[in-house]
């Protein structure tokens, strides 16, 4: 998985655990720079992935709420199983290679 699906991986998982984070809770958690954050939201967003929202009661309209559309949940399934598969096949290159540690010694 290139380096900026598993970016977009991450925030969408964080936005599925944690909808109401502020960006910078989510880019400390995410060990993220705010930037960095920003950047992927934008991108998300852009993609038709997730939709933003403003806290409709609060009168510190910088709160938001982040929310997985249809789109982004399907692509957060897909970039999960790619995910799964990669860990597996590590998972496999590492079972393999103590075997061969094992017969060695």
């Amino acid at each position: 998985m290139k380096k900026i699906y598993q970016d977009y991986f991450e925030v969408l998982r964080k936005i599925t655990n944690s909808p109401y984070s502020s960006q910078r809770k989510m880019a400390e958690e995410l060990d993220f720079s705010l930037g960095k954050l920003n950047y992927c939201l934008k991108a998300l967003k852009n993609k038709g992935l997730i939709k933003i929202r403003n806290f409709q009661n609060s009168p510190n309209k910088t709160n938001y709420l982040y929310v997985l559309t249809p789109k982004g949940i399907s692509e957060k399934t897909k970039l999960t199983i790619n995910y799964m598969q990669k860990k597996f096949k590590e998972y496999e290159a590492l079972k393999k290679e103590l075997r061969k540690k094992d017969k060695i010694c």
